[in-house]
């Protein structure tokens, strides 16, 4: 299991949340963000949408399975 949280950089229109699911759907490990309290599955794009990612705002990238350091460093990347 790896975590990262981090700052959001740039908010996340429909494109960048494509992007950011497209990132997180190329590993095999289960990817999650959370905000608060609101934990969703990464490789969503109705989720990530759902969470309204807006700059500023601290997120928690988490990964569970065999590529889960290098899911968490470029899903997280995404935001940065």
């Amino acid at each position: 299991m790896a975590n990262k949280t981090i700052t959001v950089k740039k908010a996340l229109d429909t494109r960048q949340a494509a992007l950011f699911v497209q990132t997180a759907s190329k590993f095999k490990s289960n990817v999650k963000i959370s905000i608060d309290e609101k934990m969703v599955n990464a490789k969503s794009l109705m989720c990530i949408i759902s969470l309204g990612i807006a700059e500023g705002i601290n997120a928690t990238i988490s990964a569970d399975g065999e590529d889960a350091e290098i899911a968490v460093d470029e899903v997280a990347a995404v935001l940065c």
